[in-house]
């Protein structure tokens, strides 16, 4: 069924304050509000609740039965991610072109693999065409269903944090941390593992629940690939650098994806190496690689990420203990052959969960 004609025109009111229905496939949802933007441009997610029909009781009495359809009613979802007020994120991308197509082609097909509590979930999906509206040309839009997370990312509360100069304690820290790893993990064990390339805090979901830990999701899957990459050449490791330097963050991205080696084996330890920013960006509220560069002394966040000249802050702020630093430090090794894996890490951070939490 793809996505209803009317429901783009919804969307389009929406940004305007408007509001409407759109069916994606089977499931008809009323857009509420525009929530931002999604990575690159031409990218944009809203708020949206599922309009559900009622069906009529089986008794005789013509009664409805409500929430007899819709997206409870879908085979295979998890019911947990099935949202108790009808509430949602619809991700909207205007497709640019033919390689833009199969790249959301690519992310459908991966995000669709996983299933685990701590990597969002992709609920629905459609790609429809619709006629280019200056050229005439036949271009397409995709719309991808997501549970929604209001209390927003990693990155906005690191933001709201600093700005009254708070921080969070070190067991709070670990807790989120452990919760990015037990997603990754998930990731890593596909044969062959994907890796992620995105985990930053940008990308990291947060719901704050009273009485428990926060609960840490990991979103967007559009640069997730197989992680193993054998390059056996000048031009696979241009390949790969260019690749790179469109698909993941500068402050984030592991040296050997800066520059990569002619002969090399590459795999999912590029997104140990996020992790280790990751956890200093809970710490300190930015990327270890995040500071001002003296380009005098031939400084380039190039050449600070792949020598990792980790800069500690000297001024008065939060007080962490050294074994926290040295596991940044650990995950942040610029030789991926001594870089740890994923499993190395969980034990580690269970260690310190334990010894934190007396």
């Amino acid at each position: 069924m793809g996505c209803s004609f009317s429901g783009l025109n919804a969307l389009y009111d929406t940004v305007g304050g408007g509001g409407g229905d759109i069916w994606v496939n089977d499931y008809r949802f009323r857009v509420v509000r525009r929530l931002g933007d999604a990575g690159p441009a031409g990218s944009f997610v809203f708020l949206v609740k599922e309009v559900v029909a009622a069906a009529t009781a089986s008794d005789g009495t013509g009664g409805a039965v409500p929430g007899a359809s819709g997206l409870a009613k879908k085979k295979g979802i998890d019911p947990s991610h099935i949202s108790a007020d009808g509430t949602y994120a619809l991700k909207k991308v205007l497709i640019q072109n033919e390689q833009h197509l199969e790249q959301v082609r690519q992310e459908i097909r991966v995000s669709s693999q996983f299933s685990h509590p701590n990597l969002l979930p992709l609920l629905e999906n459609a790609i429809i065409a619709v006629k280019g509206v200056q050229d005439g040309l036949q271009n397409h839009e995709a719309y991808l269903l997501f549970p929604v997370h209001l209390d927003g990312t990693l990155q906005d509360i690191n933001k709201n944090m600093l700005e009254k100069k708070e921080y969070f304690p070190t067991i709070s820290i670990l807790q989120i941390f452990r919760q990015l790893c037990a997603g990754l993990k998930h990731m890593h064990s596909f044969d062959p593992p994907y890796s992620h390339n995105g985990v930053k805090p940008d990308n990291v979901l947060i719901t704050q629940r009273k009485d428990q830990p926060h609960l840490a999701i990991l979103m967007d899957f559009e640069s997730a690939r197989p992680a193993r990459i054998a390059i056996r050449s000048q031009a696979d490791a241009m390949q790969l650098q260019e690749w790179a330097s469109e698909h993941c963050s500068a402050h984030y991205r592991a040296p050997e994806l800066w520059e990569c080696p002619t002969h090399a084996d590459i795999d999912e330890r590029t997104d140990i190496w996020s992790l280790g920013c990751c956890l200093y960006a809970m710490m300190y509220g930015k990327s270890p690689f995040d500071y001002e560069l003296d380009e005098a002394a031939g400084e380039s966040l190039q050449s600070v990420t792949k020598s990792a000249q980790i800069k500690w802050p000297n001024e008065a702020g939060p007080s962490y203990p050294d074994s926290l630093r040295q596991f940044v430090t650990w995950m942040l090794q610029p030789h991926p052959a001594v870089r740890p894996h994923i499993d190395d890490i969980i034990i580690h951070v269970d260690k310190l969960i334990a010894k934190y939490s007396i």
